[in-house]
């Protein structure tokens, strides 16, 4: 991997992390066309999901700090439900990396069928956000786990994490706001957590051929783009507009589908 490929796939991995069009997805076109072989890989898809955490963080920071205050106060307050229903939104994911890890992993192999049909069904879960016009209920225990089972599903290439957690938070009636937060929060825990277990269990060993000069900037260009996308993906959620993500999700599934085929 030359500092280039570190370059653009580190921004494709900080737009479409946070924008609803599937990071997975994309990095997996990303690494067909430019010819990157995903076992050595790993390492560098460690390091940028790393760095769109950062810009997470970055971003909410506020919210993660009033979240950690109040759970210091040791109550049933506010913050630590809001922590209880991140909690409980964890529990699906962490069942499918516990127990469906090589499963998952089978369908990272640059399937550009597979990945096309999921971001297929991406745009559809968009498609049915348009039509959803009341979003006033405040985001319940229900609604955490329901959202988490999303985020489960999101596992497999092509399926957007954020696509499909914020249109299943928007179909179930929740504020625009709220779902948009909670989708970007849900995660963090989850993705340091899949990193930390890679490293411990020493499935990144074969990858040590990428210098870290190359991880830094991949780093760097998905921190970078992450921050824009984040702060760009709140307000679009925020004005309903998910519509023109569904289209591009279909016309790239599509060109993704053919193209595999062909």
């Amino acid at each position: 991997m030359n500092w280039l490929e570190a370059i653009l796939l580190g921004i494709i991995q900080g737009l479409t992390e946070f924008l609803p069009v599937s990071s997975s997805g994309h990095l997996e076109i990303g690494k067909v066309i430019l010819g990157v072989e995903a076992e050595r890989s790993l390492i560098f898809t460690v390091v940028v999901h790393g760095a769109t955490v950062l810009s997470t963080i970055v971003v909410f920071y506020r919210d993660i700090l009033r979240l950690i205050k109040g759970l210091f106060v040791l109550k049933w307050n506010d913050e630590t439900r809001y922590v209880a229903k991140i909690l409980l939104s964890m529990i699906p994911v962490a069942i499918v990396g516990l127990f469906f890890k090589e499963e998952v992993e089978s369908f990272f192999t640059g399937n550009l069928v597979f990945v096309g049909s999921m971001l297929l069904v991406t745009a559809t879960l968009l498609l049915f956000t348009h039509f959803k016009k009341s979003n006033t209920r405040q985001i319940t225990f229900l609604d955490s786990f329901i959202i988490g089972i999303s985020q489960a599903i999101a596992v497999l290439p092509g399926i957007s994490r954020s696509g499909s957690t914020i249109s299943t938070g928007l179909v179930l009636g929740n504020k625009k706001a709220d779902v948009a937060a909670f989708s970007f929060l849900m995660v963090l825990i989850p993705i340091i957590g899949a990193n930390f277990k890679d490293i411990l269990d020493g499935e990144m060993a074969g990858s040590t051929a990428i210098s870290p000069m190359i991880l830094l900037i991949g780093f760097l260009a998905a921190f970078v783009s992450g921050l824009i996308a984040c702060k760009w993906m709140i307000g679009i959620v925020k004005k309903g507009k998910l519509i023109y993500f569904s289209v591009y999700c279909y016309i790239v599934g599509i060109v993704a589908i053919l193209s595999g085929v062909l």
